[in-house]
């Protein structure tokens, strides 16, 4: 087969497997993203067919906009608090699971369990044990900080939305960190152990460093998840009491589709999307120089 046939062919069969994926790629991802970038120049209300062009305008009104910020200020709180507990919770589950405890496959399967529920369901019913269940079990047994919904106090919203988050994702996370644990490499495990090192020791100085690709995977999982909820913080407190739990992504909907304001509304969007890349970057730049 001459040089040029090959070519062709190769390009034929890459078409033929990559092509699908990249056209809706394309169309579903990347057209979108453009067009949202065009829709940030315009004043359009996200309904009549006029979209004046209105240039940096809009990205100049999201510096004054204070409810905005307060909202992102916000969702880094939850985040760091969420994703710190998050990847404690789901290592210690994982190091549990794969300890060769009895029944870990059953453990496994239901540390999981909590992942596959949506969060909008997932959200009327933790918003049913705040309100009403732990409610009542603080009322009969004496307990102050249950004896009130925690969704109606400020702090103790946020610290609803943060232990169901953590609840939701660490089952998930747990299964990137069994992959890591089961993928070290026996023969460093057994030279530790002929050498005296006791288990803290085999974790810290021989299983953690074999890890950093599972901590940088779930790091950027569990940031980008935090950072862009929604669907929870619809169903659990709808930004509530006051204002006090609105996330960012829940403040930028509002202002596009509940405001009329999608120019607006698609400015914050790209913000909050440069943000979390940058943080996204900035954690995967530094995971992967700690890599072993």
């Amino acid at each position: 087969m001459k040089k040029k046939e090959k070519t062709l062919y190769k390009a034929l069969w890459f078409t033929g497997f990559a092509g699908p994926a990249a056209i809706c790629f394309v169309l579903v991802m990347l057209v979108p993203f453009i067009y949202g970038i065009y829709l940030t120049l315009t004043d359009w209300n996200g309904i009549s067919a006029d979209k004046a062009f209105v240039g940096l305008k809009n990205y100049g009104a999201v510096f004054g906009d204070s409810a905005f910020w307060h909202s992102l200020g916000l969702t880094v709180v939850y985040s760091a608090v969420s994703v710190v507990l998050i990847n404690i919770m789901a290592f210690a589950l994982a190091y549990l699971v794969t300890s060769g405890i009895k029944g870990q496959n059953f453990f496994r399967a239901g540390f999981f369990t909590p992942n596959l529920i949506g969060g909008l369901v997932l959200g009327y019913i933790w918003q049913f044990v705040f309100s009403r269940a732990l409610v009542t079990a603080g009322q009969n047994l004496n307990i102050g900080f249950l004896s009130s919904s925690w969704l109606s106090d400020p702090i103790k919203a946020m610290a609803a939305l943060i232990v169901v988050s953590v609840w939701q994702n660490s089952g998930f996370m747990m299964l990137i960190y069994i992959a890591g644990l089961t993928g070290v490499p026996g023969e460093l495990v057994e030279a530790g152990v002929i050498d005296g090192c006791g288990k803290k020791q085999l974790l810290r100085h021989i299983i953690l460093p074999q890890m950093a690709s599972s901590f940088i995977i779930c790091l950027f999982l569990s940031i980008t998840r935090c950072f862009m909820t929604y669907d929870l913080n619809l169903s659990l407190t709808d930004g509530g009491p006051f204002g006090s739990t609105q996330m960012a992504s829940m403040y930028v909907y509002q202002k596009a589709f509940v405001s009329k304001n999608y120019g607006m509304g698609q400015t914050e969007a790209v913000i909050l999307f440069l943000i979390c890349a940058a943080v996204s970057i900035t954690q995967v730049w530094i995971g992967k120089r700690k890599e072993v």
